[in-house]
């Protein structure tokens, strides 16, 4: 087979796989699982061949016309150059593990069958994106993702949270993609084509007339899909969802599409300096908002949620100085250990039965009854606070060089002002983040108080998956350094020595503070008596769950009502804590901006409605309906009163026209 075969069989599969399994999953049950998770791995395996055969040279391209427009063509074409080959071996990777681990989380969900059928869809939608070289053909996968996280989000829609968050989710970035296709039909009007390849060549020519506009209407976009500020409220909430949609939409799809899109047409926003300002402006609140935001969530899924966002804003704060290298290779790099940190949290939940690490930190031995998930998360946690020498340091580290030398003018690909900016806000960013990581370990795995439950032993499809995603967390940076510089435009992938100092110095600071902070306040709570924690039955894992989110419901709201003395975040944070939990009250900023006019806009629509516009249609209608009445009374049938009205309309125009006359 060519390539180009080979990269047409990568969305395909998953997507035959997703309509088998929504015709097989009620008459044909047992076909399910073999269904969601063979054309994954097979998917996975093609993409890696793609990869191969690519080799980080040429990008393969091929096309053909979709359909006749008139004006601007649409194509259905292809174009993978090195980094489309290794973001779909991440996407196809991490979509195999999140099938794999779903057969055991929902063994017992009665809609797995569906649940299973848009993991797939939304997989190949992903895949669409990545490979595709039409903005059109992209766009079509863009928002077929927007209606799968949807119903993925919304999958426990039994519980208020989940209906609320599937809602929120697509509401958001709807908002986000109205001005994003207005810039995409721009683009295209300016290169005379949705073709990738053609707009990059009208780019480098010069063609551009509005670059500044179209740059920010993509902007839009990519804040609404990438969860940046000040659309990124939907992610946090989206925790409702099962955890492994969570590592899905976290790791490899959905918020990933923005970066990657920004990645592909980089030099449409390198055209435009008040545009790489702007992003580098975005990137730097996000960054910094996100890690405040996560050190003081009681949720472990939403301190993982925020820790998405920022580091998100990472990938956005290299894109900001033009170094698309070091964005892809960040989202690769936070891809393998994102996706490890959510699945391993669904094991930890399933221990606990609760998403509370104020409940956890008052379980002992919680680390004992789930060690694989203990020492995978551990590998995890350590990638993602950037300790070296796992992947997260290499990769992170890219982004402070790539900030470093634009802000100290080495490349004039970004303005300085964005450089400082991003440097910045990232070292603060990485300071924050190993504060939070430290303290969610400390939380999770270090709690004291009553005897954690014992469920047993995890099954091995969810287990094993945990140690194949540690893998590239703890080995990917070093193997990208050492043998992915082609797949890279031949960019040098290694860390500089002054940022891999002040990145690592800071990390190690954030730790050591936190657990200082951690061993104050445990001094201080082992005065105050440890609450019981009951034990929750050994069930199916995302029953457990849903339960769980159903019972913290103040983790997907306000503030938790019941503070763990123990923890140091409320230590760190002091008075900044309650606003921080509540990711700064931008949710209740927008619904007094935007929520409650909407809704009084509405109540006075349906006023009118009701009052105005359908008291004069009844009126309309009564009206004649009166006169029919009145008329109809008047026909009595009786001789004499027709006779007598007669005569008395003839004596009363006699009358009138006596009186006329004698005023003329």
């Amino acid at each position: 087979m060519t390539t180009t075969t080979l990269a047409v069989l990568v969305p395909l599969l998953p997507f035959l796989g997703a309509v088998a399994g929504l015709l097989l999953g009620r008459t044909a049950p047992g076909y399910v699982r073999p269904l969601a998770v063979l054309p994954t791995l097979t998917s996975l395996v093609l993409a890696v061949l793609v990869a191969v055969d690519q080799g980080g040279g040429r990008a393969v391209t091929a096309s053909t016309e979709l359909t006749p427009t008139g004006s601007v063509p649409i194509d259905l074409a292809l174009y993978i150059d090195g980094f489309a080959a290794l973001v779909a071996v991440l996407v196809a990777l991490v979509a195999s593990c999140v099938q794999i681990y779903s057969t055991g989380y929902l063994r017992e969900d009665p809609r797995y069958p569906s649940y299973a059928a848009l993991v797939s869809l939304f997989t190949s939608a992903m895949l669409l994106v990545v490979y595709s070289g039409d903005l059109m053909v992209l766009l079509v996968g863009w928002e077929i993702m927007g209606i799968c996280s949807y119903f993925l989000v919304g999958h426990y829609w039994e519980t208020p949270q989940a209906r609320a968050a599937s809602l929120k989710a697509f509401l958001v970035t709807k908002l986000g993609d109205v001005p994003f296709l207005i810039g995409l039909f721009a683009l295209a009007t300016d290169a005379g084509s949705f073709r990738v390849t053609k707009i990059l060549g009208t780019v480098a020519s010069g063609g551009l007339d509005h670059p500044t506009l179209i740059a920010l209407l993509l902007l839009a976009g990519v804040a609404g899909k990438s969860a940046q500020f000040p659309l990124h409220t939907w992610l946090p909430d989206a925790m409702a969802g099962p955890t492994p949609v969570s590592a899905l939409i976290h790791a490899a799809t959905m918020v990933a599409a923005g970066v990657y899109f920004v990645a592909r047409l980089l030099p449409v926003f390198e055209a435009s300096q008040a545009a790489m300002v702007v992003l580098a402006v975005m990137a730097a609140v996000t960054m910094i908002g996100s890690g405040l935001a996560a050190l003081a969530q009681d949720d472990i899924k939403r301190v993982l949620a925020y820790s998405t966002i920022g580091q998100l804003g990472y990938m956005a704060g290299a894109l900001a100085v033009a170094d698309r290298g070091a964005a892809v290779f960040h989202l690769l790099s936070h891809g393998a250990f994102k996706a490890l940190l959510f699945l391993a949290a669904g094991v930890i939940i399933h221990a606990g039965g609760t998403n509370s690490l104020a409940a956890m930190s008052r379980m002992s031995h919680l680390r004992d009854r789930v060690p694989d998930a203990y020492w995978t998360m551990t590998v995890a946690l350590l990638a993602l606070a950037a300790i070296p020498p796992f992947s997260g340091f290499f990769s992170k580290e890219s982004v402070l060089g790539a900030a470093e030398h634009v802000s100290t003018g080495h490349t004039e690909h970004a303005p300085a002002a964005a450089g400082w900016t991003v440097l910045i806000a990232a070292l603060l960013t990485a300071l924050l983040t190993a504060a939070y990581a430290t303290r969610l370990w400390l939380l999770a795995f270090r709690g004291r108080g009553t005897e954690a439950p014992d469920h047993g032993r995890q099954p091995l499809t969810m287990t094993a998956v945990l140690w194949v995603l540690a893998v590239p967390s703890l080995a990917f940076g070093g193997f990208a350094y050492g043998t992915l510089p082609d797949w890279f435009d031949g960019q040098d992938l290694a860390p500089t020595l002054t940022t891999s100092v002040l990145g690592t110095g800071v990390a190690l600071v954030g730790g050591i503070v936190t657990y200082a902070a951690w061993r104050h306040t445990t001094a201080l709570a082992a005065r105050v008596p440890m609450g019981a924690v009951a034990a929750h039955p050994e069930g199916d894992a995302g029953q457990v769950e849903a339960e769980a989110i159903a019972s913290h419901a103040p983790a997907y709201g306000d503030v938790a009502s019941a503070p763990d003395p123990a923890d140091p975040g409320r230590l760190l944070l002091g008075p900044l804590h309650r606003h921080a939990a509540t990711g700064f009250h931008l949710d209740a900023v927008y619904t007094a901006l935007f929520v409650r006019p909407v809704q009084a806009g509405a109540s006075l629509v349906r006023f009118l409605d009701r009052e105005v516009v359908d008291t004069y249609v009844r009126g309309a209608g009564a009206l004649p309906r009166w006169l029919g009445i009145a008329v109809r009374r008047a026909q009595t049938g009786n001789v004499q009163t027709y006779v007598s009205a007669l005569l008395a309309g003839t004596v009363v125009l006699a009358v009138a026209a006596v009186l006329v006359a004698t005023g003329a």
